[in-house]
């Protein structure tokens, strides 16, 4: 299993969540962030100045089967991407299990709902 955690623009949220559950995802998390990133740049937009560390960002995390863990990346690629500086990052991590707390289940099957 694997955990992937990508901070995109607030402005390509609702996109991506389209986009996630389109695919093979069956559920996620996200949350508002704030973070400052070694690239600043300023820029003018209608006449007011801001720098490009302030823009406001999503955390979204999504633990899924190793086997939709790359085309999961790709559709965060190629949907938060702007080409300006502070699209973001994703970071990928390896999960050792997972846990259904109403069940007691555990293992990958977890993360698929058994409808």
């Amino acid at each position: 299993m694997k955990k992937i955690e990508a901070i995109i623009r607030k402005t390509k949220f609702d996109e991506l969540k389209e986009a996630l559950l389109a695919s093979d995802i069956d559920w996620f998390e996200y949350h508002d962030v704030h973070g400052i990133g070694q690239r600043r740049q300023e820029r003018i937009y209608r006449g007011v100045q801001y720098s490009t560390d302030v823009i406001e960002r999503v955390a979204i995390t999504i633990v899924c089967r190793d086997i939709i863990a790359q085309p999961t990346i790709q559709v965060i690629l190629k949907v938060a991407n702007t080409g300006e500086v502070g699209d973001g990052r994703i970071f990928l991590s390896d999960i050792i299990d997972t846990y259904s707390i109403r069940t007691g289940e555990n293992g990958d099957s977890v993360l698929k709902d058994k409808k």
